[in-house]
């Protein structure tokens, strides 16, 4: 099955990829921030320009610039994402989880709009109460140019 473990957690880790699709529609650091364990690691092999990223710190500061070229109307508004999971599988307070995206922007290098459709892979972890994401690696499934 791939939803295993006690569902308020399930949910509680449901809202958290929420919350980060929340901080990129509206390029909030500060709610965007607040998914991450400080020694987390985000991958984005596929993004030369972005790559990867180790603590919170390099993680928010890599993300807040790439909203400035990640976005449509030139980077003006941010861009479209949205997420939802396919897996939830929570042990005491480790979990992982994979969820899809979806995103329209403008690709910075050739200023088309792009849809993509994408697959995160991802660890968590239960710190101090709260649910957060320990590991991101994201892989693209599908790109369009409009």
């Amino acid at each position: 099955m791939a939803f295993t473990g006690p569902l308020e957690d399930r949910i509680l880790i449901r809202e958290l990829l929420d919350t980060y699709a929340h901080g990129v529609m509206t390029r909030d650091a500060r709610t965007w921030a607040g998914t991450w364990a400080e020694d987390a690691f985000w991958a984005l092999p596929e993004f030369p320009d972005l790559g990867g990223y180790t603590g919170k710190p390099a993680i928010v500061a890599a993300w807040v610039e790439s909203m400035k070229r990640y976005g449509l109307g030139g980077g003006s508004r941010p861009m479209i994402y949205v997420a939802h999971p396919g897996e939830i599988r929570v042990e005491g307070d480790r979990a992982t989880a994979i969820s899809y995206t979806s995103e329209l922007f403008d690709d910075p290098a050739s200023g088309k709009t792009m849809r993509l459709r994408g697959r995160y892979a991802d660890e968590l972890a239960r710190i101090d109460g709260q649910w957060l994401f320990t590991r991101r690696e994201y892989r693209t499934m599908d790109a369009r140019e409009d």
